[in-house]
């Protein structure tokens, strides 16, 4: 199965390489208390995987990279989803 060709998933499951250079290097920047515990990004990850609004690690509702949103402790879905 092409991966790169899937509009429901996250970029580390569609693009690793990708995922390792930017996102991870997002997250390895947050400050520890601004980042959501990892049951909570869990949690927020697989409701952005099962929406209609995410097509190749991006939602489509606000422009988002949602690994990078679901990560922030602050952060809010536009949907009011999580």
């Amino acid at each position: 199965m092409d991966r790169t060709k899937c509009r429901r998933c996250l970029l580390r499951e569609a693009y690793p390489a990708d995922y390792e250079k930017y996102v991870a290097s997002v997250l390895a920047r947050m400050k520890p208390g601004a980042r959501a515990d990892g049951e909570t990004y869990a949690r927020r990850l697989d409701i952005c995987r099962a929406c209609g609004q995410l097509s190749n690690g991006t939602c489509m509702g606000c422009g988002c990279l949602v690994e990078i949103r679901a990560a922030g402790r602050g952060e809010r879905c536009p949907f009011r989803k999580w």
